[in-house]
């Protein structure tokens, strides 16, 4: 099983954070901000298994801003069925998971929605790419996304990130994008957008 943390939340109910880390992150990265998201979600967090200058990430690579296609498509199935895994392991509700990702965790974490319709209840993504073109997406009508972006981030252009948008809202997705002012780093701006989003979507 892929190397993780659990921390379980208020009830047996409550949803569960997928926390997926940037390049050089670990499964402990992103705790904090799920907590500022929800004090009573159950916390996933994952390691990614592919190494990189000694650095964890999701998937490999050919160059900076280039995505191993092939690899990704591998690890997005690997990672699907480690959330099966999970729910049947800890008892979470598989129905219910959103992942909160950043960077390199974010396109992993969009690879799941561009593979599998039900993989995901909801995603947070920050600072995400398109993680593949060329794809036809499964129908996310029942999926709500949040998407951070930063207007002079030098990794994910406003172009990407606008096609990305277009991308998931072509397949009904509800798609929430929010702009910051900063490059490529996760501010609390963001996060404290994606709490107030969290509560409107997610609470009753």
């Amino acid at each position: 099983m892929l190397k993780h943390i659990f921390e379980r939340g208020k009830s047996k109910n409550s949803p569960t954070f997928l926390l997926l880390h940037g390049t050089g992150g670990n499964e402990k990265d992103l705790l904090g901000i799920g907590r500022m998201i929800s004090e009573d979600a159950h916390l996933l967090g994952l390691r990614g298994n592919i190494i990189e200058h000694g650095m964890p990430r999701f998937f490999k690579r050919l160059a900076e801003g280039i995505l191993d296609e092939e690899d990704l498509i591998f690890r997005t199935k690997e990672l699907n069925q480690f959330l099966d895994e999970s729910a049947e392991k800890y008892g979470f509700n598989r129905q219910n998971v959103i992942a909160v990702g950043y960077s390199n965790g974010a396109n992993i974490a969009a690879s799941l929605l561009f593979h599998y319709q039900n993989a995901l209840r909801g995603a947070i993504l920050f600072h995400p790419m398109v993680p593949l073109r060329g794809k036809t997406l499964p129908d996310l009508q029942e999926t709500s996304i949040f998407i951070g972006a930063g207007k002079n981030d030098p990794l994910c252009s406003l172009d990407e990130t606008e096609e990305l948008n277009q991308m998931l809202s072509g397949a009904k997705a509800d798609v929430c994008l929010f702009w910051g002012d900063q490059g490529h780093q996760l501010t609390r701006d963001e996060v404290m957008e994606a709490k107030s989003w969290y509560k409107e979507k997610f609470i009753l």
